[in-house]
């Protein structure tokens, strides 16, 4: 048996068809342009060589192999050289053979005559290795040596076996890639994208592409994962579709008789109220508040803290928080009587009458007074001119001393930030709470800024050593209707002058001993920057626009033309 053909049968290997044959098969490729040795007068017969194992022969192809594909026998060549000359076969077309004790091997090749050599030109060449083609004519082009080539025969018994090895470790790492996002080691479609470096998906050294076996770890990890996606998704699909189209959620009635107070920040829109409210437990959803805002002008709702219930419909809600008598706050106007707010407070906390009052007359020292304050024992109410106005915010925890509190620290701060301590020196005033006296009086008689401003330099001019009209006496009714707790236009003059009272400016010369109201913030600047007019008296004539005069005489006109509308007003 030779290295070129299956037998001693005619049939050679034929190259193009590298699964022919079935037997003798050594795992050589067939060497082209190779000349065979005939031996002179001795015939050397190659002796066969053990046929080593598939991947050892195929390690120069597939790199699992340990060995080169043909290791280098070190001391055997596969034609011993004899020590006679060789002779090469005659140049003439004929069927090659090879004889030797009687026995003669058709190759089935063709081959030239020997030609005398005197050396042998294949002495020392590797006869397994892939030979340069000599262009002998009829020479066969050599399919294994370009990039086109088939792949190398294998045995037949090879043919079709599919080699078993672990792969244990390569699933464990794809498992781990498609958890973390990978997903594109396991291609079992051979497109080039798994982790083979795009040979078709199919690992190295394995010649089926037999798909690897999924970690079932892996694939149950999977599983959830795409479930949870796919139920998320959906329910917050469907979570959007009913926002967006359906109906809002909403509670029927007036609610459950669970009292809870509800504050509505400044600058909340309608949005923000209904967020609010359904937190609260108020409302069934903030959609449904806001539907029911815009039907019903909810734009008015103001800021503050309301008192509702719980699970009432928006409707209901909306109701309540439109209604100003509703709203859950305490509002004191500019220019109001300590005996008005005191009389407000106990209201809105549902309180006995005159329990705030009482508070405030006990716990005087106990509310945060600043130490310029009653400073003089006939002050009537040392709060007076303290509670500054403004709006409060009530809540569960509201108390009347704690709202008291509240406003004395108000108008402290806002008295601090005027600089009144100072500026009572420049006005020419005593001290800081003539300041507020002032104001008090400015804000009792005064209708507008504009009015203040008059006002205000009016009872300066009045105050002035240099008044010889009125004789330094401020005669303003407000103080007189302050005394007797009223506010009275129509009252008799006369007797308002013989009325003794350190408060009756008809009667005594400056400055009542404190303020009469609690001026608010126009008031306040308007005090402190007076018009500087000249003004020395101000009437009322028609109860709307105030006309003030530098001289008694224009005075006196304007008094005769209030009279006599007063009793044409009173039917007299």
């Amino acid at each position: 048996m030779t290295e070129y053909g299956r037998g001693p049968g005619p049939e050679p290997w034929h190259p193009e068809d590298p699964q022919y044959g079935d037997q003798g098969w050594t795992g050589h490729e067939t060497q082209q342009g190779q000349m065979p040795y005939v031996a002179g007068p001795q015939q050397y017969q190659q002796e066969p060589q053990p046929q080593q194992p598939y991947y050892a022969q195929q390690q120069g192809r597939y790199p699992q192999a340990q060995q080169p594909p043909y290791a280098q026998q070190p001391q055997q060549m596969p034609y011993p050289q004899h020590p006679q000359q060789h002779q090469h076969p005659q140049q003439h077309p004929q069927q090659e053979t090879y004889g030797g004790q009687g026995q003669v091997w058709d190759t089935g090749q063709v081959h030239y005559a020997e030609v005398p050599q005197t050396a042998d030109p294949y002495a020392g060449v590797d006869p397994y290795a892939q030979q340069q083609s000599s262009g002998y004519p009829g020479e066969a082009p050599d399919l294994y040596g370009t990039p086109e080539a088939f792949p190398p025969p294998r045995p037949p018994s090879m043919r079709h076996l599919q080699t078993e090895e672990p792969w244990q470790e390569e699933e464990d790492a794809a498992a781990d890639s498609f958890l973390a996002g990978g997903g594109g080691g396991d291609n079992d479609d051979g497109d080039g994208d798994g982790d083979d470096g795009g040979r078709g998906g199919r690992r190295p050294g394995r010649s089926g592409g037999k798909p690897k076996k999924r970690s079932g770890m892996a694939c149950l990890i999977a599983a959830v994962v795409i479930v949870a996606v796919v139920g998320g998704g959906g329910y917050y699909g469907y979570s959007y579709l009913k926002d967006k189209f359906g109906a809002a959620e909403d509670f029927a009635g007036a609610g459950i008789d669970v009292p809870v107070d509800v504050q509505i920040p400044k600058g909340a829109g309608l949005g923000q109220m209904g967020r609010i409210l359904k937190e609260a437990g108020v409302v069934a959803s903030a959609q449904a508040f806001v539907d029911a805002a815009k039907s019903a002008n909810g734009t008015s709702i103001q800021p503050g803290t309301y008192p509702l219930k719980k699970k009432m419909s928006a409707a209901s809600v909306v109701e309540v928080m439109t209604d100003p008598s509703k709203l859950h706050v305490l509002t004191i106007s500019e220019g109001s009587r300590n005996s008005a707010v005191y009389a407000a407070i106990d209201k809105k906390l549902e309180k006995p009458e005159g329990t705030t009052a009482g508070i405030a007359k006990r716990e005087v020292k106990n509310l945060g007074l600043p130490a310029w304050a009653n400073n003089d024992s006939k002050i009537m109410d040392p709060l007076e001119g303290f509670l500054y106005p403004m709006r409060y915010d009530l809540t569960k925890d509201s108390t009347p001393e704690s709202l008291l509190k509240q406003m004395v620290k108000n108008a402290t701060d806002k008295y601090t930030e005027l600089g009144i301590e100072a500026k009572s020196k420049e006005l020419g005033l005593e001290n800081p709470l003539q300041v507020i006296t002032v104001a008090s009086l400015v804000n009792a008689e005064g209708k507008n800024h504009d009015d203040f401003r008059k006002m205000s330099e009016v009872v300066y001019n009045r105050l002035k050593k240099t008044n010889d009209v009125t004789n330094r006496k401020i005669e303003f009714d407000s103080t007189y209707n302050y005394i007797k707790n009223q506010s009275e236009i129509n009252f008799n003059l006369k007797e308002a002058k013989a009325f003794v009272h350190p408060y009756n400016t008809h009667n005594v010369t400056g400055l009542p001993p404190g303020p009469i109201n609690n001026p608010g913030l126009e008031a306040l600047t308007a005090t402190l920057s007076p018009d500087h007019g000249g003004w020395m008296f101000f009437v009322s004539v028609d109860g709307d626009k105030t006309t003030f005069t530098k001289t008694y005489d224009e005075h006196l006109q304007l008094v005769a033309e209030f009279q006599e509308r007063q009793k044409q007003k009173n039917g007299g």
